[in-house]
């Protein structure tokens, strides 16, 4: 069983009946990106990236936004050392592998700018000097979909920085009565056990790096990007960030596949994560995820 498999498989001891969103959250993480999870409350956004982390080892923190949170709450801040006689700066929650960030649309636009540059450049900035963050790092972060109450929209800046939107969605029938059954005696993330470590995790990530994709595949992925661009119905197309991270992903499902070159196949799959969350469509209330479906379906795929 390969690494990735390994995982998927431990964290679905947590999160029953979701392979299909434990896999796309881990090939988000191994590309090198940042997920937003756009759900309803209670459906185990939370315990994924928990489960994530334990299954490498990783550390993982958790910051719950509201609207009276300070940038320098979550990057940290020079405070006064009395035995040297200095500032020194004391790093913030931010500093972490994993960093699951609930409700982020609750924060203000001051303390949502505050992400921009950790997201982007793995690093925070305070007094003018530099701190690089920890490798890897990850931001799960999650948003209501369902209340407006309290909330600050995410700008199309910040949403540019995540790599793939996800929803988990609700169990059917059979896995929701697993999850009662495992959770009886207690919940299974008390026991669960890694399966890989900090090295395994930057190795997928360097594999992931490795896959091939064909000048076919670069073009396939341009045309699609530039085919939102132009559509009479779309305010804001797909960014070249977003062809990058389509590009990344098509190599992470590759990875997951067991392969060394990315396929159309894992192009469209990473389509439908990278770009709707990317698109504003100038008829209020139109189905982005709908719509790029309907793009790949009008884009012809290299054999």
């Amino acid at each position: 069983m390969t690494t990735a498999a390994a995982v998927i498989a431990n964290i679905g001891k947590v999160i029953k009946g979701k392979e299909q969103a434990i896999s796309e959250a881990l090939a988000v993480f191994i590309a090198g990106g940042h997920l937003l999870l756009e759900d309803l409350p209670g459906l185990g956004k939370t315990m994924l990236a928990r489960a994530l982390a334990r299954s490498f080892a990783l550390d993982c923190k958790r910051i719950q936004f509201t609207p009276d949170l300070l940038p320098g709450d979550i990057t940290g801040g020079l405070v006064w050392h009395q035995k040297a006689e200095e500032f020194v700066f004391n790093p913030g929650p931010l500093f972490v592998h994993i960093l699951l960030g609930d409700e982020l649309n609750r924060a203000t636009p001051r303390t949502q700018a505050a992400m921009l540059e950790a997201m982007g450049e793995g690093r925070v900035t305070c007094d003018g000097q530099q701190h690089i963050l920890p490798d890897p790092f990850f931001v799960m972060a999650t948003q209501n979909p369902i209340e407006s109450l309290g909330t600050f929209p995410l700008p199309a800046a910040e949403l540019d920085r995540f790599m793939a939107r996800l929803a988990v969605g609700y169990p059917d029938a059979a896995s929701e009565r697993a999850i009662l059954q495992s959770q009886q005696q207690g919940h299974p993330i008390d026991t669960l056990q890694a399966v890989a470590g900090e090295l395994e995790a930057r190795a997928l990530r360097e594999q992931c790096r490795q896959v091939r994709l064909t000048d076919e595949l670069h073009d396939y992925i341009v045309r699609l990007a530039a085919a939102t661009r132009a559509h009479e119905s779309v305010r804001l197309g797909a960014s070249p960030r977003a062809s990058l991270d389509m590009m990344k992903l098509a190599r992470a499902f590759a990875v997951l596949a067991g392969r060394e070159y990315a396929t159309p196949d894992d192009v469209q799959r990473a389509a439908q994560l990278a770009m709707p969350h990317r698109l504003i469509l100038r008829a209020a209330g139109d189905d982005t995820i709908r719509f790029v479906a309907q793009i790949i379906l009008t884009v012809p795929a290299p054999r």
